[in-house]
């Protein structure tokens, strides 16, 4: 047995031993869309993995990791979803921040920042995305100045699709750190604690098609961060920002398929059982959905390109999601109970309108692969 199927073994095991008892009651919680379900039980699970190290398995081992090779992060994202266990609650702290940190950060910010991360005793969110700055992230206008005796930055904005920031207790955020710079010059990336004192941070969350909130727009009203908790040097942030977002469209992904693999399975069976199945075009597009099904995992294992990924995960999740309402047919217009209660497949079909645009918008990311990919002319820009 190869040291990667025993990682797999492994891992596969502690989660049948595990996912037992009250944990067991989390299976298939949570997640985009749903990350209101079981919150504390699933950072209660979260941290239980913490306690048998099996948060952060990536990471280098001197970080409280334990330095999975890639092919062995790909079986620990792949079994904890064949697991159906809880979606993640650390996943921008352990998937996003840490591995920036480990990357770009001091000695010192890897001291204080990263064990609770492993721990999962501080949770973070991502301070990027503004009204007029969301695609177009290096339009940021959050802007961020030192204190008069250095020790401080003082900062004042507003973010916005802040995920899970009304969970956290830390954000990295995107400032514009030099007066008067422009698009992506003077961006510095600031490590910023939510929890301040009355009216310096007020978070917001925003309710969603699907009737929860899950993300929230957050305001800075001279929100204070000790100086030194600057990620690389001012003027930086743009480098650092993006390398983020490198690290977002990463091998977890492939755990991802593994829930798009039992969705798609679920919505052919229930096509047998109502008898969407006789329908012709219904038939062909659902062969068709997992002919690119098994396309997109057979590209995922190549390593294909971050955004050549998230462009086909994201329109074929939201292709399934309208597909699904075809299975359903009238019945899928129909709340399934009052005031707004929706079942899995209408929840599927609202939230997966956004996978298009989180994550970086399909605009932007065939204009990445046109001009960086491909070495086409660069659009037109006023």
């Amino acid at each position: 047995m190869s040291s990667v199927e025993e990682f797999r073994a492994e891992i596969r095991a502690w989660l049948a031993d595990h996912l037992v008892g009250e944990f067991a009651e989390l299976k298939g919680r949570g997640g985009p869309g749903r990350e209101h379900e079981e919150f504390e039980g699933r950072l209660a699970w979260e941290r239980h993995m913490a306690a048998h190290g099996w948060t952060c398995v990536g990471w280098p081992v001197e970080y409280g990791g334990r330095g999975a090779t890639l092919e062995e992060q790909i079986a620990f994202h792949e079994e904890y979803a064949l697991a159906d266990a809880p979606a993640r609650v650390n996943h921008i702290g352990e998937q996003l921040l840490g591995p920036t940190l480990i990357a770009f950060g001091t000695e010192e910010q890897k001291k204080r920042f990263l064990p609770p991360i492993v721990a999962v005793e501080e949770l973070w969110c991502q301070g990027y995305s503004e009204p007029n700055a969301g695609s177009d992230l290096a339009n940021v206008r959050t802007r961020a100045v030192l204190s008069e005796d250095g020790s401080e930055w003082i900062v004042d904005g507003q973010k916005i699709w802040t995920s899970l920031a009304h969970e956290s207790q830390w954000c990295f955020v995107v400032a514009r750190t030099e007066p008067g710079s422009m698009r992506h010059a003077g961006l510095s990336y600031l490590l910023v604690p939510l929890d301040q004192e009355p009216g310096r941070v007020d978070v917001r969350p925003i309710v969603q098609l699907t009737g929860t909130s899950e993300f929230n727009e957050v305001f800075f009203d001279g929100a204070r961060t000790d100086a030194s908790h600057i990620v690389d040097q001012p003027g930086n942030g743009w480098r650092i920002a993006m390398a983020t977002l490198g690290f977002e469209r990463g091998v977890s992904t492939l755990g991802q398929q593994v829930g798009f693999r039992r969705e798609w399975e679920g919505l052919a069976d229930l096509a047998r059982k109502n008898g969407a199945i006789a329908d012709p075009l219904i038939r062909d597009r659902l062969v068709q959905a997992y002919i690119e099904l098994e396309a997109m995992a057979a590209s995922a294992r190549r390593g294909v390109d971050p955004s050549v990924g998230k462009l086909y995960w994201a329109n074929w999740h939201r292709d399934l999601g309208e597909l699904a309402m075809d299975v359903c047919g009238a019945a899928s217009t129909l709340a399934a109970g009052e005031p707004y209660e929706l079942d899995d497949w209408q929840r599927l079909f609202l939230f997966s309108r956004a996978d298009t645009i989180y994550a970086g918008s399909d605009e932007i990311q065939k204009n990445i692969v046109a001009e960086r990919l491909l070495g086409l002319p660069k659009e037109a820009r006023v």
